[in-house]
């Protein structure tokens, strides 16, 4: 957009006088952020109508992603950068002596999602923009995040996540025309007609309404804005008598009050479906309606339409597509059904089969009796298809939507849709050869890979502004535009002084990093050390206790020789763990008990630091990963999915160390060999285990000392205070046998431990190393990811 900075201080004035009546000096962060997000959406308001009107003049087809998690984090500078203000601002605000960084932090990260799924979903958004393709997002408007993590005693405590606080979110905009009404609860049941026809009655349902809020998705410099749809819940007026108590309403508030509500019970499970379900049915609703103003047969609106179900929360949209074209709209099953499987779209995001959603058939029932019965008639059809069709029994069973009691959502998506992806090559593989083998059998065509990518944008040029500087220096500034054209960085891998350029930059990022540190925890790390750093979702699979015990390794090492030869290492944690997941909470309490026990302890000369950062979010992760120098991808091989991180930690220099996992391939396939360090079982070593039952842990612990010592420090006193923590992780290790084959894997995670303490001595090969994985990290941009479900899946134009 074209903007001078004169003219954009005269508007801020002038904004800020009329929004908060206050001037300049006298103004708070706060008040300073939400004029300047006002000011900037007053900038884009054209741009965005624009774009909406010219999709419904031209009839463009137009892809829905549905998707329970949206993870943008904060909004404001990625939203001047994509307007190309970015600089300007920031300059405007140092005249009028703003300090931009204050007003930055004044915004609350926008918590609407929990870990990748939602971080994954939000950077499709951006690249949805950038890439100029018409793509929504349909989700849900929480008040409260999946909680906010604080350090207690080494306990995570979880508190409330008000992110609305006071400001609310300044981007969204309501659209009171747009409101639709859902229905739950109730008994449903077939009546015919004056012509004869049954239709469907609903008898004491539940009607509330869903109301929207559409946040903007700017494009980089394109000028294409496109759009996320938030729902929110209000009781209709005509049934407000029906809750007359606040307990009633709250009921009802709780719909979108917070991302995933403890479902340990049955209301929490029940808010879960009704969660999904409302998402899902205001989405549709509003698709339908949206698509029948252009006059086109509701019998076509595939050829208009995409709907893609983000993992298995939104997997309800087959049926309910189905419950509204044929109860609502008077479509036949058969048209219905060939339009229903022709709009969807499904992305598996777990090898894990426990981790496909499946919901109590007599709790689905009660909370949605209509598309219950959907439900049966299409696992009915699809068992008398694939029955005609002589499809063994057995399979048929393995693949039908309700059965045991339960309806399986995952097999509702891929039955409903005509495309099942993976999020990355290995994935993808595994679901065709193990998790999804036999509806791989019966549908091959729909199977296909689309390997995860990250929003470079956000980890380059907001989170890392001098290794952005540093490479503009290098090969000019086309990348910002052009991520491609990293791959320039090759040609000055042997270019000394590059390299010492980049490592300076590094050492740039780890001292922002240090001082955040201090501040937030008080412990003081040094620059020097290698920064090996973990940030992730905690759990058993993605081994942060590997690290753990590596971590109480060097500790007995350092003990029995204090003047042990070894370059310092700063470990860096940061995660939450699921409310209700109690393993992941102890080794939360263990990572910080022996945090306090080697942080205090002075014989260890500085060379060994623990740090748990609390909270871990998207704002802490742009300052946590352009600091990395050791990027920890250690989950067990073939349970990863993907991973993002990884790739956000590749493309700012930072070296992975990795069991071949999800997208750890892929890196290891651009960067090579030796500019990544690999360790472990692969996936084959992994399945023979579970093929032959011959993992035995206690004998791998009884037969090797260091490992002993090491798994015994959890339970003989070594690390303080975690007389119960430290007992579940033995028993976890040893009498449980080791479900994540931690020890197996132990002595070659040392070995590639020892390996990056070598190669971090020698710094221009660590530099080398560094510099090659930035120069190859374009492969991971989602905009090419998002370019291949827009043409490959969804049938999208620009």
């Amino acid at each position: 957009m074209q903007l001078t900075k004169e003219q954009f201080i005269r508007d801020f004035k002038d904004t800020l006088h009329e929004e908060q009546l206050v001037k300049v000096p006298a103004a708070t962060p706060s008040e300073l952020f939400t004029t300047l997000a006002k000011l900037i959406r007053k900038y884009y308001t054209s741009t965005w109508l624009d774009r909406n009107h010219a999709l419904s003049d031209n009839k463009q087809k137009i892809a829905y992603y549905f998707s329970i998690e949206f993870l943008p984090g904060r909004m404001l500078e990625t939203n001047l950068l994509n307007l190309g203000i970015l600089d300007l601002v920031k300059e405007g605000f140092a005249d009028l002596d703003v300090d931009f960084e204050a007003v930055k932090t004044a915004e609350h990260d926008m918590a609407l999602g929990n870990g990748g799924l939602g971080r994954l979903a939000a950077a499709f958004m951006d690249s949805l923009a950038t890439t100029g393709y018409p793509g929504f997002g349909n989700g849900l408007r929480y008040k409260y995040g999946l909680f906010k993590q604080r350090i207690v005693d080494g306990y995570q405590v979880e508190l409330p996540d008000s992110w609305f606080g006071s400001i609310g979110n300044v981007w969204e905009v309501r659209k009171d025309h747009d409101i639709v009404q859902v229905k739950l609860f109730g008994n449903a049941y077939l009546q015919p007609n004056e012509e004869g026809k049954l239709v469907p009655v609903y008898d004491g349902a539940q009607v509330l309404n869903a109301v929207p809020y559409d946040v903007p998705q700017i494009g980089f410099e394109n000028g294409v804005i496109n759009n996320l749809r938030l729902w929110d819940v209000e009781i209709p007026e005509e049934y407000e008598l029906n809750y007359p108590t606040i307990d009633a309403l709250r009921t009802v508030r709780d719909i979108t009050s917070t991302l995933y509500p403890d479902d340990s019970n049955f209301e929490g499970k029940q808010l879960r479906l009704v969660q999904e379900y409302f998402m899902t049915s205001a989405g549709l609703q509003t698709i339908i309606k949206s698509y029948l103003k252009q006059g086109l047969p509701l019998e076509q609106i595939h050829e208009k339409v995409s709907v893609h179900i983000n993992d298995t929360h939104p997997a309800v949209a087959p049926a309910e597509f189905m419950r509204l074209l044929v109860d609502e709209y008077g479509l036949n099953w058969d048209a219905a059904w060939n339009a229903t499987v022709q709009t969807m779209s499904y992305t598996n995001h777990t090898i894990l089969s426990e981790a496909l959603e499946k919901w109590d058939a007599s709790l689905f029932k009660h909370v949605l009796p209509r598309v219950y019965q959907i439900v049966l008639e299409i696992d009915n059809r699809f068992v008398a298809e694939m029955a005609n069709k002589g499809v063994d029994p057995a399979v048929i069973e393995n693949t039908r939507i309700v059965k045991d009691d339960q309806i399986h959502m995952a097999n509702l998506a891929i039955i409903g849709g005509h495309s099942v992806n993976g999020v990355a090559k290995l994935h993808t593989e595994l679901l065709k050869e193990d998790t999804l083998h036999d509806f791989y059998t019966l549908y091959p065509e729909k199977f296909n890979n689309k390997t995860n990518g990250i929003v470079q944008r956000r980890w380059t040029q907001i989170s890392a502004p001098e290794l952005s500087k540093a490479i503009d220096e290098t090969i000019g500034k086309e990348w910002r535009k052009d991520i491609h054209e990293l791959r320039k960085l090759n040609d000055f891998v042997d270019d000394k002084a590059v390299l010492e350029n980049f490592y300076q930059v590094k050492q740039e990022a780890k001292a922002r990093l240090a001082a955040f540190i201090k501040e937030s925890t008080g412990v003081e790390v040094s620059t020097e050390a290698i920064f090996d750093v973990q940030v992730k979702r905690l759990h058993a699979y993605k081994r942060q206790l590997l690290n753990v015990m590596h971590i109480v390794k060097l500790y007995n090492d350092l003990k029995d020789n204090p003047d042990k030869d070894m370059v310092p290492r700063v470990f860096i944690f940061g995660a939450k763990a699921a409310p209700g997941y109690h393993f992941a909470k102890s080794v939360i309490k263990i990572i910080n008990e022996l945090a306090n026990l080697i942080n205090n302890d002075e014989s260890l000369q500085g060379k060994l630091k623990v740090v748990f950062l609390e909270n871990y979010r998207v704002s802490l992760a742009e300052i946590i990963i352009p600091a990395a120098d050791v990027s920890e991808q250690i989950s067990l091989a073939s349970k990863e999915a993907s991973g993002t991180s990884n790739m956000k930690f590749m493309m700012t220099g930072a070296i992975t160390l990795a069991t071949l996992d999800g997208a750890n391939i892929e890196i290891k396939d651009e960067v090579g060999d030796e500019n990544i360090i690999i360790f472990g079982m692969d996936k084959d070593e992994v399945y023979r285990h579970y093929a032959t039952h011959d993992y035995y842990s206690r004998g791998i612990y009884e037969s090797n000392p260091v490992i002993r010592r090491v798994v015994d420090s959890f339970v003989n006193g070594t690390i303080p205070n975690i007389q119960n923590e430290g007992m579940e992780i033995y028993e976890a290790l040893i009498t449980h046998n080791d479900e994540y084959f931690l020890l197996e894997d132990f002595p070659a995670y040392v070995e590639a431990q020892e390996r990056i303490d070598a190669l971090y001595r020698d710094r221009q090969t660590w530099s080398r190393m560094a510099l090659r994985n930035i120069a190859n990290s374009d492969k991971f941009t989602s905009d090419d990811t998002i370019t291949e479900y827009a043409e490959e899946i969804w049938k999208l134009k620009k």
